[in-house]
């Protein structure tokens, strides 16, 4: 009895002669057989956002078959370099269950894998995992996985060795690169007005943005990352500001997650979600900058970047090939400290002291292995007192990652005390959750990270009046986020294409008057200047500028400071 070709389809593929009956070999049936499958099912959601283009129902279709078969025939070009036994089975599962995950998170959240977002994933920790599983996820794998895993493993051994395999892989490789070619022909005038007004559409070809993405990743980060980094600020020497100084400079620095300056009540916002920071504003110490520009959509990019002498359009979202702002402090002779509750500093605190909340996870802030933000300030004292004395005693570089607004779960991020906006969306399949819903839970970790910026101004404030310190605070978001906008949740959409929700961060700083005279800053001019347009390109300079760290590699005029100082 003639073995069963592996999907139902595949019969299509069988013919007759006038001496016998011929079926196509085997591999160029399963070959085929998933390429189809994976352009047809695991296309779902790029098929279902070109049908709500508009247009003719006979546009849409003529659209939808001709990608549809460049990207059946680029599926199977691809298999066919992997058409080998013991390599074919592994990689085409590899396939299915990536173009599963993609279809989820695309249809879901809206999200697209490009080569940033895949680097981003492959930095994604245990936590961060677990906010994502829901059943959704798991049905979506059976969908588009499911069935063909089955033809797949099910399958008597159908690849041979040897160089009949080389010729009968060349042969079917040639044949799809020539297919592709007469398709790419046929339909090319219409595809290509496609991408062109819809550019997102390209980061939604599945598998094969996540091979690219695999690619670039390889090619690009990889082996910038096995180079040894180049230095930065060599010449770094602290200022005449050190010279007999009364107090010793501390500086906290807080890098926010996923806070977006649209849900920020400091910046117009209608319903009031800092209460506390607007107490602090108005008490005539602390300037809210309302006009703040990410580098990136995803932690990855910005946290580097944010760090990086560079700027953006120099290279500073790119993996990084030098050192840091830390580097710099700490040359000069400063103490660093880096607390981190997120899923890690993606290399820019390798070369200082850095703890992280987890290590030594406080019961009572730490429910469920997940610690609050306020983890952070707990024991801060005596974390300060390990620190090099010499170093410390001219002055600290404090930082703090927050864990601050990351989704999908925004209920986790804000304890059962602290949400005056209720009901609140408590479940990580967003859509599921009413609108009103999804925006109380996120506003809920605004409001809280609100509270826990009032704990450090506390803090600081409470240095400097004991004549231990003169404090200052700056606080920024590493990028913004999508509340469902125009399909979109979460973050991470390729910057080029990315909208205003998931690039306008929230800034604010703080300086008690002893660091306020010390770098000879004027409040007022602050204030009056707080709705010029600033960027992540402006911390490293500023920072520098503001802990009187002379280098060459400072340029005064991203100093956001600078023009409000005396020192320049």
């Amino acid at each position: 009895m003639p073995t069963p070709f592996p999907f139902p389809f595949a019969r299509a593929l069988r013919f007759s002669t006038a001496a016998a009956r011929v079926r196509v070999p085997r591999a160029a049936a399963m070959v085929w057989g998933l390429a189809l499958w994976l352009a047809l099912v695991g296309n779902l959601p790029l098929w279902q956002r070109i049908d709500g283009l508009g247009g003719s129902l006979g546009y849409r279709v003529v659209l939808i078959a001709g990608l549809g078969a460049l990207l059946t025939c680029a599926i199977a070009a691809l298999l066919w370099l992997f058409a080998w036994p013991r390599v074919f089975r592994p990689v085409a599962s590899v396939l299915l269950v990536v173009a599963g995950a993609n279809s989820y998170f695309m249809w879901r959240y809206g999200v697209v894998m490009d080569p940033t977002m895949l680097a981003n994933t492959l930095h994604t920790d245990v936590r961060e995992v677990r906010d994502l599983m829901s059943w959704s996820l798991l049905g979506a794998l059976l969908l588009v996985a499911g069935l063909p895993l089955w033809a797949l493993w099910r399958q008597p051994r159908f690849l041979h060795g040897g160089w009949r395999r080389v010729g009968h892989n060349a042969a079917g490789l040639l044949a799809a690169f020539a297919l592709l070619v007469v398709t790419a022909l046929m339909s090319y005038q219409g595809l290509a007005s496609l991408m062109r007004n819809h550019k997102d559409l390209r980061y939604m070809a599945n598998p094969l943005n996540s091979v690219y993405a695999a690619t670039w990743v390889a090619a690009e980060r990889l082996p910038r990352q096995a180079k040894p980094l180049l230095p930065v600020g060599e010449d770094a020497r602290l200022g005449a500001s050190y010279d007999h100084q009364a107090r010793p400079p501390l500086l906290l620095l807080v890098i926010g997650e996923t806070a977006r300056a649209q849900n920020f009540g400091l910046n117009g916002y209608a319903r009031d979600t800092t209460p506390a920071l607007a107490r602090w504003r108005a008490g005539g110490d602390l300037v809210n900058f309302s006009q703040v520009r990410s580098c990136g959509t995803n932690t990855l990019v910005s946290v580097p970047c944010l760090f990086s002498p560079l700027s953006r359009t120099q290279g500073g979202n790119q993996p990084a090939d030098r050192e840091n702002l830390l580097d710099v402090l700490q040359r000069a002779g400063l103490a660093v400290l880096w607390i981190d509750n997120q899923a890690g500093c993606k290399g820019v605190c390798n070369r200082v002291p850095h703890v992280y909340t987890n290590d030594q996870p406080v019961p009572a802030l730490c429910p469920g292995g997940e610690c609050l933000d306020a983890a952070m300030l707990d024991g801060l004292d005596a974390r300060l007192e390990a620190l090099d004395p010499a170093r410390r005693a001219r002055g600290v570089v404090l930082v703090m990652h927050q864990m601050g607004s990351h989704g999908p779960a925004y209920a986790a991020r804000s304890p059962d005390g602290a949400k005056p906006f209720l009901p609140e969306c408590r479940s990580n399949a967003l859509p599921e959750c009413s609108q009103q819903e999804l925006v109380n839970a996120y506003d809920n970790s605004i409001a809280y990270t609100d509270r826990f910026l009032d704990q450090a101004l506390q803090w600081l404030s409470a240095r400097a009046a004991q004549g231990r310190n003169d404090t200052g605070l700056v606080y920024v978001s590493d990028h913004g986020e999508s509340l469902g906008e125009n399909g979109l949740y979460l973050h991470g959409v390729p910057y080029a294409l990315a909208p205003d929700q998931q690039t306008h961060v929230p800034m604010v700083a703080w300086f008690s008057s002893g660091l306020r005279q010390r770098a000879g800053l004027s409040l007022d001019c602050l204030r009056a200047r707080s709705a010029e347009p600033l960027s992540h390109d402006n911390v490293f300079h500023t920072v520098l500028g503001l802990m009187d760290v002379r280098t060459g590699a400072r340029e005064p005029a991203l100093d956001a400071l600078a023009p409000c100082s005396s020192g320049g």
